[in-house]
């Protein structure tokens, strides 16, 4: 269908017992899941896309809107995720050849608080309705990375001019990153990794979108009836085996100088890109040690009142990319990156969700992932860079953040 026809569409409840979305995935499915709820998508009925350098995510909300406006929609449901949805995916840089897009699957499915529903786009053919049945997924064989672009030598390097220029006085952080790459076969399931990733990582944000798929600890930002919340991570750490070892892991992060002051950069960016579109914002005062299976983030949780009708998209495009992906001052720091990095990081570290007919939405950021193109993998992995930073430190980090996707791969 192309995005020029008006879309006609259904959203009904399911009623059935023990149902785990997760168990029902179609192959090659768009997804948004987190804690076992979300939405999962199967086919196209409109694709928006755009490839401009800069106001890319501004221009799809202007599409979105456009699109929604010549819907048709019967939502029997009137939860977070029914009626008219899209899952979109974003490129991080103004200098990416990455695309951005949002797509409208042909059908959703959908859980939250205990209900189900199915969502179908009217296009005349028959659907598969894989809601009505598990679906076994293909066991894939163990995937090695290589070293990408960014070797692990010339990231320690690029760590060292990165602390220059912050000692010169030109940036206050910027966030470096570095690549890995693996072939996979024609018969590779991406379903079986999305089920690893959600039974690993619970608490995070499971996503897949037009190739990038990944588990994701970090949300942008979620807008529900003009709240708007966001979820800021910055400053890391390795989980300790030991009980007592991991605890005082946990307590030296968050009396960390070097961690404190990275998060203090995210989180005061962040409130200053929100305040222009809410009446007030509140922010942790002090940030809590947050807990993943593979590292502790120090994390502050982030709220306001929206000002206006702005959509879900609006406020992405306002907040992206913030301080915790990019650094501060954001400007300078994205200059640096550029400089410095010499590669496209495509979709990694850019806004990935979905958002609703009515602006409502989530959008994590494309973190601990990877873009699948053709049968090649790539994934990134980053960390903050400020005064104390050392190239030996940045890069076992970005090994840590390397885990959910090599573990899940293997």
């Amino acid at each position: 269908m192309t995005t020029g026809q008006k879309l006609t569409l259904t959203t009904r409840e399911i009623h059935t017992d023990n149902f785990h979305l997760l168990e029902h995935l179609p192959p090659n499915p768009l997804a948004f899941i987190r804690g076992g709820d979300g939405i999962v998508g199967w086919g196209e009925a409109a694709r928006l896309e755009s490839s401009l350098p800069a106001g890319r995510v501004a221009d799809l909300a202007a599409k979105w809107r456009a699109l929604v406006s010549d819907a048709t929609v019967t939502d029997e449901v009137q939860l977070p995720g029914t009626g008219l949805v899209a899952f979109g995916a974003f490129a991080f840089s103004d200098l990416s050849n990455s695309n951005s897009t949002l797509i409208v699957p042909r059908v959703i499915l959908g859980s939250r608080d205990g209900r189900v529903w199915v969502t179908t786009v009217e296009t005349g053919e028959s659907v598969p309705d894989f809601w009505n049945q598990k679906a076994e997924y293909k066991v894939n064989p163990s995937i090695s990375f290589e070293p990408g672009e960014i070797s692990t030598e010339r990231f320690k390097s690029l760590v060292s001019a990165a602390v220059a220029k912050i000692t010169s006085g030109e940036v206050n952080k910027v966030v470096l990153a570095r690549d890995v790459i693996a072939k996979i076969n024609k018969s590779f399931d991406i379903r079986s990794i999305l089920q690893i990733l959600s039974d690993g990582y619970p608490t995070c944000w499971i996503y897949s979108v037009d190739g990038m798929f990944g588990a994701s600890p970090e949300l942008l930002v979620r807008v529900s009836h003009s709240q708007v919340s966001a979820r800021v991570l910055a400053g890391t750490a390795g989980r300790g085996t030991d009980p007592g070892v991991d605890q005082a892991i946990a307590v030296a992060l968050a009396a960390s100088s070097k961690n404190t002051a990275e998060h203090a950069f995210a989180v005061d960016s962040l409130v200053k890109s929100l305040e222009p579109f809410c009446t007030h914002v509140d922010a942790d005062p002090t940030p809590f040690s947050l807990a993943l299976p593979n590292v502790w983030h120090l994390a502050s949780d982030v709220h306001g009142v929206l000002r206006e009708d702005a959509s879900v998209l609006d406020v992405a495009a306002a907040l992206h990319p913030t301080a915790a992906v990019a650094g501060t001052p954001t400007s300078v720091a994205q200059n640096l990156i550029a400089q410095l990095e010499h590669t496209d990081r495509g979709r990694y570290a850019g806004p990935i969700g979905w958002i609703g007919a009515d602006g409502d939405g989530e959008w994590a950021i494309a973190l601990r992932g990877a873009q699948i193109s053709e049968l090649t993998i790539r994934a990134f992995a980053g960390c903050g860079i400020v005064t104390e930073s050392e190239p030996e430190a940045e890069l076992a980090e970005t090994d840590l953040k390397f885990r959910p996707i090599r573990e899940a791969l293997l």
